[in-house]
């Protein structure tokens, strides 16, 4: 995956409502982000392959982030 994709995902993480985050399950949320992402960044098939395993891998980072960030 190129790493203006990669930071470009980052970024967009960032930006998303921790609750968005938190509460949705595994695959909703998997699906939800690429959906969101692809609005902002034109992803040809391949990559978007690749950013869906490259998610699934990382979701409990995503959650930790997103706990991180939660008020409290």
């Amino acid at each position: 995956m190129p790493p203006t994709i990669l930071h470009q995902f980052w970024a967009f993480i960032e930006d998303t409502q921790t609750t968005t985050l938190l509460n949705l399950d595994d695959a909703t949320l998997v699906g939800w982000l690429i959906g969101q992402f692809q609005r902002r960044t034109v992803l040809n098939t391949e990559e978007t392959q690749n950013l869906n395993t490259y998610i699934s891998g990382r979701l409990p980072l995503i959650r930790e982030l997103a706990e991180e960030r939660s008020p409290a």
